[in-house]
C-alpha cells in the first residue's frame, strides 16, 4: 500500500457534532478523501482509514444520532448505490483509535465504550476491520475478535490479511498507570519490534512528527522508524495536521486525525 500521490481529493463530507472550547457543541465537518495507491490487499476495492471520530452525527439510515464512526459506517452503503464507493463488501477498514464522544458532543476528551462502532464496519459487510485502540477507548482484543476471523484490534501485533501485512500499537506514551498509555521506552522497543521487518501499514494512535510545519507528534518515535526502512504507510492520529500527508524514510505517514481517507489502486 505504498502512495503514488500525496495529493487528497475530496470525496464527500459527513456533518456531525463535536464538543468545542469549554464543552460546547459545534456543527463540523468530516473530510472525506481518497489517495491512491499502488496495491491494495486481495478482496478489496478500497480500504477506508479513520481515526479521532471523537462527535455523534445523524445516519442516513434515519433515528437518532449515533457515534460518528457508525455513522460513518452507514454512509457506506449510501456511497456505493451512488457509485461514489465500491460496495461495502469490497471495503477494508483500518482504524487509529478515540472513536467515543458524549452522547451530547458536551464534553471534550471523554472516554467510553467503542465496540457499536467497530461492530457497525463488521455488520457493514467490510472483509477485514483492523485497529488500534486510542487513548480515549474503552474497548478490548477479545470484545472485537467476537466480529469475525479478520476483525482484529492490535497492541504489539501483527496480522495478515489479502497478502498485506498490517502491524499496531494501541495507546500513547505516558503513565503506564492510567490506561492505554506505556513508558517511551517500552513503546518505541515495541515500534523497533513491529518494524524489524517492516510491515505494509504501520497503525499507531500517537504518532511520529511529520516533515513540514504543523506535523506535530512525537520526534522519538519519528527516529524509531528512521532507524530502519519505514512501512510503505504509517497511520496515525491523536493530534491534527491540516496537511495529512508526509514522507519518512522512503515511506508516508497519513494522518487521519478527524478525517476519512479511502485508498483506492
Amino acid at each position: 500500500m505504498r502512495l503514488v500521490s500525496t495529493r487528497p481529493q475530496r470525496l464527500a463530507t459527513v456533518p456531525y457534532r463535536a464538543a468545542g472550547p469549554g464543552g460546547v457543541p459545534q456543527n463540523v465537518q468530516l473530510g472525506v478523501e481518497r489517495l491512491p495507491v499502488e496495491k491494495l490487499p486481495a478482496g478489496c476495492d478500497a480500504v477506508l482509514a479513520t481515526g479521532d471520530l471523537q462527535g455523534v452525527a445523524p445516519s442516513p439510515l434515519g433515528g437518532n444520532p449515533v457515534l460518528l464512526g457508525i455513522a460513518l459506517a452507514d454512509y457506506l452503503g449510501v456511497w456505493a448505490d451512488s457509485g461514489l464507493l465500491p460496495p461495502a463488501g469490497r471495503v477494508g477498514v483500518l482504524l487509529t483509535g478515540d472513536l467515543y464522544s458524549a452522547p451530547g458532543a458536551d464534553r471534550r476528551g471523554a472516554s467510553g465504550a467503542v465496540l457499536d462502532v467497530w461492530l457497525a464496519f463488521a455488520a457493514a459487510g467490510c472483509p477485514m476491520v483492523l485497529g488500534v485502540a486510542g487513548n480515549h477507548d474503552e474497548v478490548t482484543a477479545a470484545e472485537v475478535t467476537e466480529f469475525g476471523p479478520d476483525v482484529a484490534l492490535l497492541d504489539g501485533d501483527r496480522r495478515g490479511f489479502g497478502g498485506i501485512t498490517v502491524a499496531g500499537i494501541s495507546g500513547i506514551i505516558g503513565d503506564p498507570g492510567r490506561a492505554l498509555r506505556r513508558m517511551e521506552k517500552d513503546f518505541l522497543t515495541t515500534v523497533e519490534k513491529l518494524t524489524a521487518p517492516a510491515p505494509d501499514v504501520l497503525l499507531l494512535h500517537e504518532g511520529p512528527t511529520g516533515d513540514r510545519a504543523g506535523q506535530l507528534g512525537r520526534a522519538t518515535i519519528r527516529t524509531a522508524l528512521e532507524r530502519r526502512a519505514p512501512p510503505a504507510l504509517t497511520l496515525c492520529g491523536h493530534v491534527h495536521w491540516d496537511e495529512p500527508v508526509a514522507t519518512v524514510g522512503d515511506g508516508h505517514i497519513v494522518n487521519v486525525d478527524a478525517r476519512a481517507i479511502v485508498f483506492t489502486a
